[in-house]
């Protein structure tokens, strides 16, 4: 089985387990770490750990929104590590594999989700623009570009971008909407919006 392909209904959608995340977005080609408390993502969890280590991490629409009020966009994850902290917590580790939309959400607790992955599309010109603004922002924060060095697991461009995206300093909801885009309007929107946060740090 490919591993970047979790089983689903054989028309190339999956069926995966969600993962509602809070005030958070998870990126391909990024990975986040989350402590789960709710017996809902717990179970989620452990449903992907028996069925291939994969799961979709959707955003919720607000902080507090009920449980099935999710973004349709999210990412396929593999479920690199879950540990238990305590009966009722679990700290888990995921990398973020390729976006996917939502065609059929069931549940009312525990979700699963029938997703069709989306192609990234050609970002063409895009790509130096978005690289060169990534460099910039960069150069004035050794910190942060150390850190993505250390975190970068691919030299493809949109897998660099993608990573930036994951930790940059913007809100979880300008995250989401650059998870929404095409690549090409994903490299568009970071080559502007870097080069206006530089100015206004440097303001």
């Amino acid at each position: 089985m490919d591993p970047v392909a979790p089983p689903g209904s054989g028309n190339g959608s999956l069926l995966l387990p969600v993962l509602p995340l809070d005030d958070k977005c998870l990126l391909p080609g990024a990975s986040l770490v989350l402590v789960l408390d709710r017996p809902a993502s717990v179970t989620a969890v452990q449903i992907a750990a028996r069925t291939g280590d994969r799961l979709l991490a959707l955003a919720k629409r607000e902080p507090d929104a009920a449980p099935r009020e999710l973004h349709a966009v999210g990412t396929v994850a593999a479920l690199r590590a879950a540990h238990a902290l305590s009966p009722l917590e679990q700290r888990v580790e995921l990398d973020g594999l390729t976006r996917a939309r939502v065609t059929l959400l069931l549940g009312t607790d525990v979700l699963v989700a029938e997703a069709v992955p989306l192609e990234e599309g050609a970002a063409e010109d895009e790509w130096g623009a978005a690289v060169e603004a990534l460099a910039r922002y960069l150069h004035s924060h050794a910190d942060l570009r150390a850190f993505l060095e250390a975190q970068r697991r691919s030299a493809d461009a949109m897998s660099w971008v993608n990573l930036a995206c994951q930790h940059l300093p913007i809100t979880a909801s300008a995250r989401q909407k650059l998870l929404e885009a095409s690549a090409a309007e994903r490299c568009l929107k970071i080559s502007r919006g870097l080069d206006a946060l530089l100015r206004k740090e440097h303001s």
